[in-house]
């Protein structure tokens, strides 16, 4: 999450409103490469909330980068331990995930397996000459940097492939890894997300890595959300910050909310 410190999110002081009545959202399909599709499911279209699981892998090499499995992660050698496995929340249409595989996902249905190709140019864009470097190997080592062959490192705040070293001069490559590269992704769409607090519970899930959204307490009125905060979470680390992003989410995707007000209750220990 990319947001700054918080600052008090705002609460209304109006009495409450009729809860909202749930919003439905138009299905529109899209042609894909895929096994035939089962029967009686609407299509994913934009603006649909869904749950994904996918694994991104280089076609040229079968090396995969990109995964929300934990074992598939492990088995490829990019487990991380800050990274929360398991399918990723994903609102058609709004770039959450490359461009190339947030398109595809129109016309496909909820429980359907399928692998898409995706071109360099709507993945990680074409190899860029100018993006190729020759530095100095001495100005690298004052800077700390002790470069190989292969290495990925950071220079200058920008990320950059040592390619070759020789003659005193280290060439960098600061395209992307995977520039210039077909990649494919298997997906599949574990959920949609149906109704309008399903879906502020899933936006919810997605700041709050981790947490069982079951426990938050949320309640939808015609201008504003309510939601009660577990009691287990009151001083987790960023938790301002996830506050402020859901709530910046939910008036986002739910126009017509003027205020998110969150509750934390505090009950007397017995």
């Amino acid at each position: 999450m990319s947001e700054k410190e918080e600052e008090k999110v705002p609460v209304e002081e109006k009495p409450e409103e009729p809860e909202e009545t749930p919003r439905k959202t138009k299905a529109k399909r899209s042609r894909k490469k895929a096994a035939a599709k089962p029967e009686g499911e609407k299509a994913v279209a934009k603006g649909d909330f869904i749950l994904v699981e996918m694994t991104g892998r280089a076609e040229e090499t079968g090396e995969v980068f990109d995964t929300t499995d934990e074992e598939t992660a492990r088995s490829a050698g990019i487990y991380s331990d800050d990274r929360v496995y398991g399918p990723k929340l994903v609102v058609v249409g709004e770039g959450w995930i490359l461009k190339g595989l947030d398109e595809r996902l129109e016309g496909l249905k909820v429980g359907e397996t399928v692998e898409v190709e995706i071109p360099p140019e709507e993945a990680f864009g074409e190899r860029n000459p100018d993006n190729i470097r020759m530095v100095p190997y001495r100005i690298l080592r004052s800077k700390g940097i002790n470069p190989a062959i292969g290495a990925q490192i950071e220079v200058d705040g920008r990320s950059a492939i040592v390619r070759s070293i020789g003659a005193g001069r280290v060439q960098l490559d600061y395209n992307h890894p995977l520039a210039g590269r077909k990649i494919i992704y298997e997906v599949k769409v574990t959920k949609r997300y149906e109704g309008d607090e399903e879906k502020i519970r899933a936006l919810i899930g997605r700041r709050f890595l981790g947490i069982d959204t079951d426990k938050f307490g949320v309640k939808l009125m015609k201008k504003k959300v309510r939601i009660q905060v577990p009691d287990e979470i009151f001083f987790a680390e960023n938790i301002q910050i996830a506050k402020r992003g859901v709530a910046l989410d939910i008036q986002r995707f739910f126009p017509d909310i003027k205020t998110v007000e969150y509750v934390e209750v505090i009950e007397k220990k017995t």
